[in-house]
């Protein structure tokens, strides 16, 4: 085994590294994260809320990097959270006190760390993964313009309390600066990066504005250079050791002396927000495992970011989730494990110690922009494209919903909306797919048991009213209806209905039902009903043999069971030869002139093979010659049955087919005298009639007619056999 601490100097450097410009990327995102969470509580909450962010950044670095364990990840304050914790504070900064709706976001994400953790014990992480793309990628997109319209207002500084819309419409509202610095952030953010690979888009556009900041302070605008009661920029952090314990103390002191917010106004929104937490983590971790190789463990890496948010919650700062830019730019930088991650908190730490005091001049209008660029960038424009087929409108109408419901009731909403959706689209779908796969009778479709002329012209003439169906994909109530009517028609003239379960998914009570009436419909016209290939484990982890003996489906006079298509195949057939009118089926034994190979000899021949001719008795299961063993003799079957198959590497059983009275084998090692190509297993007790080659040709040398008369019906016989595999193999084809 590797040495984890030997793995971890051998990447020191890289993750050092990878840490840092991960931090660059992630802390300024944090900043203006803090800033639209805290904004709408007025611009004296903007330094707060920055400072939330950047605390944000620390905690979830150290702790959810450390606990969560998954290689490379970054974890940060992210568009999410931000989209449901100012969508809060938005409702409730008319009607509550900024006090309370502060504590409001302290309960909030303290109960929401809280479910992330029991998402990981309960081991709910992997079932996030199903989550329909239809849904995450409404709800991506969703997010996305929930970002851009919550920024509209910040971008042009418009007086708090005005929607987007409102700001739009009225360019009496913007100030030209924040304009001005906006539009240089996002132009530095989307075309620096065609300039030069090296620095983070997110710095590029941050370092944009501020230069554009100055710019206009030293051009026009004095009123720039001011920090104090200054609307244009972050102002005053209070990173000091003072300012931070107020802001850890500030949610428990109000917790203790003032309201508390109704519990619908915590639950909803903290559930709201680890469930979008968790999958923005999660599905970060599947995109970095499909460009590393490597596994994550999501119950693991839950529980770890409910740490990390939880810590986050309790020092003041932004809750977060694994974030993808930062990621990605900190495996591009070196980033090998999970201390890369670490590291990143560390890194953030040091800029709240020693960097606020810049901090603090940031432009508010370049975080709004450079939050603007993100939330475009997180809507799914592809999805537009589903809209080129017809085929693609219901997708594309799930997409819509969920932005729809997103952006004008909640992201909960949202979510519940398209799951809801996407699961009566499937089972819609269902309903609609063909349950069965292919219907054939027994004059088409023939077992792997070698029958007589006679025997044949039965099944061909009878087996018409064999009617073989084998089933597909899930059998529950929204397609049992449409099951039971494609087979009602073949109940009327159906002596025997196989049914085929080898391709079945799942099935329920309600189609177990619809087993059941079959059954009862048949036996009413004394026909049978055979059941055949039942999986002990579907994809559902049922054993549907168990199960529909529980539903009350039984083997009985008119009901029967198989594990084998191929044996229950050839008990119909059995079954229908038995019954029919012919009267060729004898229960003695054959004997040489009898057998179909021979027609065509004299009786003289006929005489000299039995002269030379061994009979040969064996018990059930007696192995009459083995693969590969070495035998010359011609074996004619004069009672019972014979199974012929081929054995695999790990020696596994594969059935080629089953003879009886009449049929002969092992033909080809008696022509080319080489080894047997099969084995050969006696079914039932079974009497043989054997000719040797050396026999035979002792025979032939007196006699060259009835060498070539026995070998000619050989051929013939064998050219029969092929013409049969030929025909089976093209009804197959044709299902």
């Amino acid at each position: 085994m590797s040495n984890p601490s030997f793995s971890l100097k051998a990447n020191l450097s890289g993750d050092l590294w990878g840490g840092f410009a991960a931090m660059l990327v992630a802390l300024p995102s944090a900043i203006a994260f803090g800033v639209t969470i805290f904004a709408p509580l007025g611009s004296e909450f903007g330094a707060k809320g920055a400072l939330a962010g950047m605390l944000g950044v620390t905690a979830l670095g150290l702790i959810a990097a450390l606990f969560g364990g998954t290689q490379r990840l970054i974890s940060a304050p992210c568009a999410p959270a931000a989209a449901v914790l100012s969508a809060t504070v938005i409702q409730y900064a008319s009607s509550l006190s900024a006090g309370v709706v502060v504590l409001t976001l302290f309960l909030i994400t303290l109960l929401s760390s809280l479910m992330q953790i029991s998402f990981g014990f309960l081991r709910i992480g992997r079932l996030m993964r199903y989550m329909p793309y239809t849904v995450v990628s409404g709800y991506l997109s969703g997010v996305g313009l929930i970002v851009i319209f919550s920024q509209i207002p910040k971008w042009l500084a418009a007086p708090k309390g005005t929607n987007w819309w409102q700001t739009l419409t009225q360019p009496s509202l913007w100030q030209m600066p924040s304009l001005y610095i906006g539009l240089a952030t996002c132009a530095a953010m989307v075309w620096g990066p065609k300039l030069t690979t090296k620095i983070p888009a997110v710095i590029m556009g941050l370092a944009g504005g501020i230069a554009t900041y100055w710019l206009l302070a030293f051009s026009g605008w004095p009123e720039l250079m001011n920090s104090q009661n200054n609307p244009y920029i972050i102002g005053h952090l209070s990173a000091d050791m003072q300012g931070m314990m107020e802001s850890i103390k500030g949610p428990w002191v109000n917790l203790l002396h003032g309201p508390l917010p109704h519990w619908d106004q915590i639950v909803i929104p903290a559930l709201t927000l680890a469930v979008l937490l968790s999958i923005d983590t999660l599905k970060t971790c599947l995109v970095l495992d499909a460009l590393t190789g490597s596994r994550h463990d999501s119950n693991r890496e839950l529980i770890g970011q409910g740490l990390g948010n939880l810590t986050a919650t309790l020092v003041g700062g932004a809750p977060g989730a694994g974030t993808m830019g930062a990621t990605l730019v900190n495996k591009a930088s070196g980033g090998e494990t999970f201390m890369s991650g670490v590291f990143q908190g560390v890194w953030a730490l040091l800029a709240i110690a020693f960097l606020t005091p810049l901090i603090s001049w940031v432009p508010s209008a370049a975080l709004a922009a450079l939050l603007m660029v993100i939330g475009y960038r997180m809507i799914d424009w592809h999805s537009l494209a589903l809209i080129k087929s017809r085929d693609t409108w219901l997708d594309l109408l799930v997409i819509v919903s969920v932005v729809l419901v997103a952006n004008t009731i909640s992201l909960i909403a949202a979510s519940g909306l398209g799951i809801l959706l996407a699961t009566l689209m499937f089972i819609s779908e269902q309903i609609h797919s063909v349950s069965i796969r292919s219907k054939s009778y027994g004059n088409q479709r023939f077992s792997k048991r070698m029958r007589t002329v006679e025997e044949r012209a039965v099944l061909e003439q009878a087996g018409k009213s064999n009617v073989y169906v084998e089933l597909q994909g899930s059998l529950f109530f929204g397609t049992t209806d449409q099951l039971y009517l494609s087979l009602e028609a073949e109940l009327q003239g159906a002596r025997y209905l196989l049914l085929d379960f080898h391709r079945v998914q799942s099935l329920d009570f309600t189609a177990g039902h619809m087993i059941e009436r079959l059954q009862k419909s048949l036996e009413q016209n004394h026909a049978h009903l055979v059941l055949t290939r039942l999986p002990q484990h579907t994809v559902t982890g049922k054993d549907l043999k168990t199960y529909i003996d529980h539903v009350g489906i039984q083997e009985s006079a008119y009901t029967h069971l198989f594990d084998d298509f191929a044996d229950a195949l050839e008990w119909i057939e059995n079954e229908t030869i038995h019954h029919s009118d012919t009267t060729f089926t004898q229960t003695r034994d054959a004997k040489l002139e009898e057998f179909e190979l021979f027609n065509g000899l004299s009786a003289e021949e006929l005489h000299a093979l039995n002269q030379i001719a061994v009979e040969r008795h064996f018990k059930k299961g007696d192995r009459i010659f083995t693969m590969g063993e070495p035998g010359q003799e011609l074996m004619l079957i004069s009672k019972g049955l014979v199974r012929i198959s081929l054995l695999t590497k790990d020696r596994q059983e594969i059935h080629l087919s089953t003879m009886g009275k009449g049929q002969f084998f092992g033909e080809i090692s008696f022509i080319d005298r080489q080894n047997h190509s099969a084995q050969a297993i006696a079914e039932v007790d079974a009497r043989l009639i054997c000719i040797s080659r050396d026999a035979f040709d002792a025979v032939s040398q007196s006699d060259q007619v009835i060498s070539a008369k026995v070998i000619s019906c050989i051929c013939l016989s064998l050219a029969a056999r092929l013409r049969h595999t030929n025909s089976d193999l093209r009804h197959l084809m044709e299902e």
